[in-house]
């Protein structure tokens, strides 16, 4: 892999909405190009005009779905067909489902493990083998707080995202001396599409306060240039992770449950 015209390339998953979006318009501002992926056509047009007419930097669009097995490599085959070497990769995409375990569709469930583990680990592997061999890159995994804690009407997310941080840690260290970082952006509730993806707008969850994404990914973006292994994004999301780790698992489940669960109580619908 060589990057020929020695240009800066950051390629985000998830890079049409949501942190995802403002992360794309940082990296644009800071002179990065992008390859910026997504599954929907409309949305990667808009988001091309956008950063090309704001910023008037080479934006690469790629139609991709990364819950379907062997996605992620073909995107990674895509790029090196392109013969670009990505500075940064951003691991954005990701998606959730609420409700309890036993009443969830299992193909909903085995396509967030897709898209949150597998297709995450996957590029983070081949590209980090990529960066390790040039003795250069950055990498920024969108973890989430829920990484923290056991999560009741949440399991399966909470599951994924705990992978993403225990994951990044491990190869965090293995890596350090190569010049190469790994971060995870920790952000709490945020207003993104995501609630209304995964069927939780019931959730009280929902009663609180949501962080603007264009914060959190400031949060991110900052902390990935220091060489910040870990961005908790959020003063409230601060206290949160230090008063959920003084609890038991068993305890903090319970209290994540309680903070999770449907307003109307009724649980049967979930």
């Amino acid at each position: 892999m060589k990057n020929d015209n020695l240009q800066k390339y950051a390629l985000i998953t998830g890079g049409t909405s949501g942190i995802g979006k403002e992360l794309a318009k940082l990296f644009a501002q800071d002179g990065y190009n992008l390859v910026i992926v997504a599954r929907g056509l409309e949305g990667l047009a808009r988001m091309k005009m956008e950063l090309v007419n704001g910023y008037g930097v080479e934006v690469i669009t790629l139609s991709k779905d990364l819950s379907l097995p062997g996605s992620a490599i073909e995107l990674y085959n895509e790029i090196c067909e392109r013969n670009i070497f990505i500075d940064v990769l951003v691991n954005d995409a990701g998606q959730g489902q609420y409700g309890l375990f036993t009443k969830s569709d299992l193909d909903r469930v085995l396509e967030i493990i897709q898209l949150n583990i597998i297709s995450l680990t996957t590029l983070t592997y081949l590209f980090l083998k990529d960066m390790v061999a040039h003795e250069k890159g950055k990498i920024l995994q969108l973890g989430s707080i829920a990484s923290e804690s056991p999560g009741p009407w949440q399991a399966v997310y909470h599951a994924t995202k705990a992978f993403v941080l225990s994951l990044s840690e491990g190869i965090r260290q293995e890596v350090k001396d190569t010049g190469v970082t790994v971060t995870v952006l920790e952000p709490g509730p945020t207003d993104t599409n995501f609630f209304k993806t995964a069927s939780m707008l019931d959730s009280k969850v929902m009663d609180g306060k949501l962080s603007d994404p264009a914060a959190v990914a400031k949060d991110g973006f900052d902390g990935l240039f220091q060489g910040k292994d870990k961005v908790i994004s959020g003063f409230k999301n601060k206290l949160d992770v230090v008063s959920g780790n003084i609890l038991s698992d068993a305890s903090s489940a319970a209290r994540m449950g309680k903070m999770q669960e449907p307003r109307d109580q009724q649980r049967g619908k979930y």
